[in-house]
């Protein structure tokens, strides 16, 4: 299927604003991405620079419609803080796979991991290797918000337990979580592009057998429809209203007796927002880690 690419460069403040317009009239959902990825030692490397807020629309009778309100609602928002202008790039699909592979490089997370793209052969230093191709479902390691949730994966992921993914895109919280010991992930996605991608992941990774994807939501999980409905560790990493509105919907009530949350896809900015969410449900933080502008949370009932 042809696409269209709809994609903004912008600083850490803005991404999120303008990733909520377009998840407007995306049904595929937004990628956050950072712009480069700095070479280090041993082939492996950094994310830097600015984000890259991109999605994609089919190319179909409505298309030229929605990329006309996708341009107002940028107007309308770049009338608050600057914008450039967005970038429509038509691409097949195979085509945006190879472009992003020219970009994607081994990258070291954490003391224990390393996130690699499938089409590259790893180094043997004793890193738990995680092989990901996302395809075009959100999760590729190179975002901060995802960064964080893999280093906290480290100290938080319940050996032989249960993990609930909440929004898996590509299935690299899942994955991660049962090559560090989890005994069984079940994870959701309202876009059945990243379910797809997540499944692969799974098998390439060799854990399927222990690995669940659905296309779903907090609803259906709390309505029992899937495996996993209460897990010792939640994970979540969308945006931040979203996490709120997920807070108000019962996400916590996921949450195993003893279990923890892990947040992430918050902003500096927004943490005053996300506190007020949690002492609202009665959740307290635990630990907390930032990068630049992003902030991951670990929560848990409190007592």
């Amino acid at each position: 299927m042809p696409w269209l690419e709809v994609s903004l460069t912008v600083d850490g403040e803005m991404a999120e604003a303008v990733a909520e317009v377009l998840s407007r009239y995306l049904p595929g959902g937004v990628v956050m991405e950072s712009t480069a990825i700095a070479d280090e030692t041993e082939g492996a490397g950094r994310p830097v620079g600015p984000l890259r807020v991109c999605g994609y629309l089919p190319v179909d009778e409505r298309m030229e419609a929605t990329r006309q309100r996708i341009e107002e609602a940028l107007y309308f928002l770049g009338r608050i803080h600057p914008l450039p202008q967005p970038v429509f790039t038509p691409l097949q699909e195979t085509n945006w796979a190879e472009a992003w592979k020219q970009h994607y490089r081994p990258i070291p997370i954490g003391r224990r991991l390393r996130i690699v793209p499938a089409w590259i052969s790893p180094p043997d230093d004793g890193r738990i290797t995680i092989h990901i191709d996302p395809g075009m479902a959100f999760g590729t390691g190179t975002h901060p918000t995802t960064q964080l949730c893999l280093e906290m994966l480290e100290a938080h992921t319940p050996q032989g337990g249960d993990v609930l993914d909440i929004g898996c895109g590509s299935g690299i919280l899942s994955i991660a979580a049962l090559r560090l010991g989890a005994g069984r992930a079940c994870g959701v996605d309202t876009d059945p592009d990243a379910v797809a991608a997540a499944v692969e992941n799974a098998r390439r990774n060799g854990v399927a057998e222990a690995a669940f994807f659905a296309v779903g939501s907090l609803e259906r999980v709390r309505a029992a429809d899937f495996p996993v409905q209460r897990a010792p560790l939640v994970v979540a990493n969308i945006l931040a209203h979203i996490l709120i509105r997920l807070l108000d919907d019962g996400m916590a009530e996921t949450i195993a007796p003893g279990g923890r949350l892990l947040l992430s896809g918050i902003l500096e900015e927004q943490r005053p927002r996300m506190e007020a969410a949690l002492q609202r449900h009665s959740l307290r933080v635990v630990e907390q880690r930032q990068v630049e502008d992003w902030i991951a949370m670990a929560v848990e009932p409190q007592p």
